[in-house]
């Protein structure tokens, strides 16, 4: 009978993938699709020209668009190679699509990204990619975005996988397509209503134009709001790759909550919170077995056979046992599941206290984030956003009680508000809501033994201090990247796109030393002759420790033994006796 304890060996992990949950995640884990998504790009004339003619470094806005899109491919191959993604230019002179509709070129179907999908991205780039596509496609002066919009509502259709979610991102500097023809601009209003209604959404990523990228002469009608996003937010226009990217991050993905669970206020009141993972640790993904002759990849059974016969056990053979004592108590697979269940999944409030009575040696794990489902009871986002409002004037938490899922124990947690965060550029930094605290047991708290240590003077402490102003610098989170990681994925793109050697990542985590020792000019060696003795030397051996004269007497001298001597103790059976 196999040990039950590894039953729970995934408790409270509620970080995990939605399609790694099974059926006894209660409903609110289950795997919900791909994501998909279609590049939508202008290809139009101004899309390939430069806003500074003197200047032959900056790109141009088709440029930019192509270099972001090549960004998210490489992205998602890394982060989630699952996920769909297609390419659509409009405004072409050639065509290419299902419906053969005018000026629409389909370049990439819906499909996984993958290497040779990036290398035909890549071909655009620079002045040649500029040739390569006015050969291949060709920039076209009259268009229908309707016509677009509907190419792209083709593409999702043809799609056999289920989608969780399905996104256009519209590329373009032109803020009126339709002015001189009111006909195509209301076909256009009218198909991306219809794409809304289906659950396709729409969100212009606008480039920088002369004049400026006037929203509300067109586009205001057009672009979609999803649920979680303000709609009195509109991004700036763009006119740098950086700003374009950070807005295509923000957009790229889905929000896909951990769990859809009830934040009970009162007994009879409540609403409804998804459960959001913010930070999840990056790991390299694990290799796929494949067949050796067709390089197919294989899958894995496990069964389970008798030991005394061979037969095949039924999971209803089985059973699990755990020893208590000397007693060994056997218990069916349903009783084990009905061990593991406390109480329904939810939140469920306690109190409320100050904000400084949180300390930081309560830090157990990273926090997750709460924010309002109105799509499972209607006003929990107005009751949701009182409670968070009323929490930053007061500046308390919510204390409750939390149970992530029906197999897993309640924890303690504290919901700490958090204000939203715009930047210049109108990109949200930090979202609106509550973030979910993990408080410790008593069980979590431990004593840690520490021995008393000579105490600096003042002067040395002094000098101490001056040392750490001097190395002072604004950390950032996301300037620090995992070296090990970002090697490993540059070998294997090197591997993919057939490159000559892989780029070599930058250890950002080793000290910039010369620029520390400049700095610092003479505290170093201040700070040593205050502290250590005038004879210390950091680069010198230690020397090894001599044994006192008692361990010296308790040591055995060493014996020589003749190889006579030796065979004569091994046919007696006395060796190792003296």
């Amino acid at each position: 009978m196999s040990g039950w304890e590894s039953y729970y060996k995934n408790e409270g992990d509620e970080e995990e993938e939605e399609q790694h949950e099974g059926p006894e995640a209660g409903g609110e884990y289950k795997y919900s699709g791909r994501d998909s998504l279609i590049f939508l790009v202008d290809a139009s004339r101004a899309m390939f020209e430069s806003q500074n003619e003197g200047d032959e470094n900056e790109l141009t806005p088709f440029e930019m668009s192509t270099e972001c899109i090549l960004s998210v491919y490489t992205n998602k191959i890394i982060s989630s190679d699952r996920d769909l993604l297609a390419v659509v230019f409009y405004g072409t002179k050639k065509d290419k699509n299902s419906v053969n509709f005018k000026n629409i070129y389909v370049l990439q179907e819906l499909d996984n990204p993958g290497a040779k999908r990036v290398l035909e991205l890549d071909r655009f780039k620079g002045q040649l990619g500029k040739k390569h596509f006015q050969d291949l496609i060709g920039c076209g002066s009259d268009y229908s975005l309707s016509e677009a919009l509907w190419v792209c509502a083709n593409l999702f259709s043809d799609v056999q996988f289920k989608m969780s979610h399905k996104r256009i991102m519209l590329f373009t500097n032109e803020d009126d397509p339709h002015g001189n023809d009111s006909a195509k601009a209301s076909r256009a209003r009218t198909k991306a209503a219809d794409l809304r209604d289906t659950g396709i959404f729409l969100d212009l990523m606008h480039l920088k134009k002369p004049g400026g990228f006037d929203i509300s002469l067109f586009y205001r009608d057009i672009i979609s709001i999803a649920e979680d996003e303000d709609i009195g937010v509109h991004f700036e226009e763009s006119s740098k790759l950086e700003d374009l990217l950070r807005k295509v991050r923000a957009k790229e993905s889905k929000k896909r909550a951990l769990g859809r669970l009830k934040f009970k206020l009162s007994k009879d009141v409540a609403l409804t919170v998804g459960i959001y993972n913010l930070v999840q640790k990056a790991f390299r993904p694990p290799p796929v077995r494949l067949y050796r002759e067709t390089n197919e990849p294989v899958k894995t059974k496990t069964r389970t056979f008798n030991v005394n016969d061979g037969s095949l056990l039924l999971p209803s053979d089985t059973k699990r046992s755990q020893s208590y004592g000397s007693r060994q108590i056997v218990l069916e697979k349903e009783e084990t599941v009905q061990l593991k269940r406390f109480d329904e999944p939810g939140l469920i409030l306690v109190g409320f206290k100050p904000l400084i009575m949180l300390k930081k040696h309560h830090y157990l794990r990273p926090p997750l984030f709460v924010y309002p489902e109105e799509s499972v009871v209607n006003g929990s986002t107005a009751l949701f956003s009182a409670l968070l409002t009323k929490c930053l004037e007061k500046e308390v938490m919510a204390v409750c009680r939390y149970t992530p899922r029906h197999n897993s124990p309640p924890y303690f947690v504290t919901l700490v508000p958090q204000e939203e965060e715009l930047d210049d550029q109108k990109v949200q930094v930090t979202p609106p809501g509550f973030q979910l605290i993990f408080l410790p047991y008593a069980d979590d708290k431990r004593k840690v033994p520490f021995t008393e240590k000579v105490l600096a003077n003042p002067e040395q402490v002094d000098k101490m201090k001056a040392i750490v102003q001097k190395l002072r610098f604004s950390y950032r989170s996301d300037s620090f990247e995992n070296p090990v990681l970002q090697q490993h994925f540059r070998n294997l793109e090197a591997l993919a796109l057939d490159l000559m050697e892989p780029e070599q990542a930058v250890d950002l985590t080793l000290p910039k030393v010369e620029a520390m020792d400049k700095r610092l000019g003479s505290l170093v060696d201040e700070f040593k002759e205050l502290v250590y003795p005038p004879d210390y030397n950091p680069q010198g051996k230690t020397t090894k420790r001599k044994q006192d004269d008692e361990d010296s007497r308790n040591k055995r001298p060493k014996v020589e033994v003749s190889e006579e001597e030796l065979k004569a103790h091994i046919n007696k059976g006395t060796l190792g006796l003296k």
